[in-house]
């Protein structure tokens, strides 16, 4: 495993304002903790913080921790945020270690090669667990897991369990038969079922059923129904004939 050094001093001020003078100057407030020593705030150097950035198992690196007016102590990355936006670091958490004590971590698990259940038989591979926990000391600590997956066909898994660890230096403590990869045979479109099928084509369209009715009516007409009879006008109201004037 890489060891980084990373420089820093006693962060003495606190405060918002004081931060940000803190990380304009290039530097990261941090705190030291763990082990049998007490938590120290300190800034550290950004650009010596930067590498652990980087790749996957940056994170896992052990740090030599030089702090001015204390001694040197091994480190790890515990924890660290970031600026949503920008992406700016904005503080970090140092955990000591005992290089004779070990510690769990979760390490990085690739895959190479290529399946021959998807070059033969037209499989799917599927990636399930990108990280693995193991218990170690700090200087058995590996930056990953790389493992060949040329050999699995349709319905094989590989599991934690077939990761390449040395039992006298690393215990597995993830469940062993967690799944890393495995190859699937490739989805079918659903099928619409029989019963389903026949109850569609049975079921005529709406436009269908509309013009249908409009043929019985025009063929009841043919057939000899009797329209309805026509409203006749009512008749003119006769006038009254004027009474003859008296004489």
């Amino acid at each position: 495993m890489q060891q980084i050094v990373i420089q820093g001093k006693k962060r003495e001020d606190r405060g918002k304002n004081a931060m940000r003078r803190l990380r304009s100057s290039g530097r990261v407030p941090g705190v030291l903790y763990g082990g049998t020593g007490q938590p120290v705030p300190v800034a550290l150097e950004a650009h010596q913080l930067a590498p652990l950035f980087r790749t996957e198992s940056g994170h896992n690196a052990l740090l030599n921790v030089k702090i001015e007016g204390l001694s040197e102590e091994l480190a790890v990355l515990k924890d660290w945020q970031r600026d949503p936006l920008h992406g700016v670091l904005l503080h970090v958490d140092l955990l000591r270690v005992a290089k004779d004590v070990r510690m769990r971590v979760r390490v990085p698990v690739h895959t190479t090669g290529d399946p021959q259940g998807v070059k033969l038989q037209g499989g799917v591979f599927e990636v399930i667990s990108r990280e693995v926990e193991i218990e170690c000391l700090p200087m058995d600590i590996p930056e990953e897991f790389r493992v060949d997956v040329s050999g699995l066909m349709i319905g094989k898994q590989l599991r934690f369990s077939d990761l390449p660890l040395d039992p006298a230096r690393m215990k597995l403590v993830s469940e062993a038969r967690t799944v890393i990869a495995h190859v699937v045979a490739p989805k079918k479109e659903e099928e619409v079922a029989p019963e389903a099928a026949a109850a569609a084509a049975a079921t005529p369209a709406e436009p269908e059923v509309i013009k249908k009715g409009k043929k019985e009516e025009e063929g009841e007409g043919e057939e000899g129904a009797a329209p309805a009879a026509k409203a006749e006008k009512p008749a003119k109201a006769e006038k009254p004939e004027k009474s003859e004037k008296k004489k």
